[in-house]
């Protein structure tokens, strides 16, 4: 054991090591991701699903993927740790969007639901069983100039949080590692997510539809 004299100097004489914190700015022109998704549109129609889902629900590509390939939206499911059965589509027409549950937890990336326009649906039930690689996405992405894929859930929080309360956000995004969520208190998100998301859409329709400038 060394003295406190000792390890006194060592501290001083000895260079420690230096760690710098990496800022990572993620500048995403939102103008460019308008450009992206009308791009898709009019040259991929499959890959356009996949960005609407990222954008419009905050998914992962890999969870986006993983919805159009496991669309099974006459299933009723039990959410486990919660108790709440439920369909695992459940759309508000007057609403004009719907939520599906996708349900990957454990040691993934955790994915609860999916979120998506009723426009989005419509595509969905068109490619539904479709398999894509992840790869084969970012590729096109890189080829074509566009935003890439992992960016879309970073442009779908700064967007979402701008109409929601960031808890609600976090909800909707899977971002249960930043929640504590009690069986009551899930219902309640849920609830609260289903207010607020329309108005995420309504934004998201004026992003899309919006002249250049």
């Amino acid at each position: 054991m060394i003295s406190p004299e000792t390890f006194g100097w060592i501290m001083e004489v000895v260079p420690s090591r230096s760690y710098k914190l990496d800022v990572r700015p993620y500048q995403i022109d939102l103008e460019d991701v308008k450009k992206t998704l009308q791009h898709l549109q009019q040259h991929h129609e499959k890959y356009y699903l996949i960005y609407r889902l990222m954008l419009e629900g905050g998914l992962r590509l890999s969870h986006a993927l993983q919805v159009v390939r496991e669309f099974n939206p006459g299933e009723v499911v039990e959410i486990p740790g919660v108790g709440l059965e439920t369909p695992r589509l459940v759309c508000f027409e007057d609403k004009g969007f719907c939520r599906y549950y996708v349900g990957v937890k454990g040691s993934q990336k955790p994915c609860e639901w999916a979120y998506f326009s009723a426009e989005t649906l419509e595509l969905l039930k068109k490619y539904a069983g479709k398999r894509v690689r992840r790869h084969v996405v970012r590729k096109y992405a890189k080829e074509h100039g566009l935003v890439r894929p992992k960016m879309m859930r970073k442009v779908a929080w700064r967007l979402m949080i701008k109409v929601m309360p960031r808890e609600v956000a976090r909800f909707v995004q899977s971002r249960f590692g930043e929640l504590k969520v009690s069986e009551a208190r899930y219902e309640d998100l849920l609830s609260e997510a289903d207010e607020h998301y329309s108005k995420y859409l309504k934004n998201l329709e004026q992003l899309v539809n919006s002249s250049n400038a």
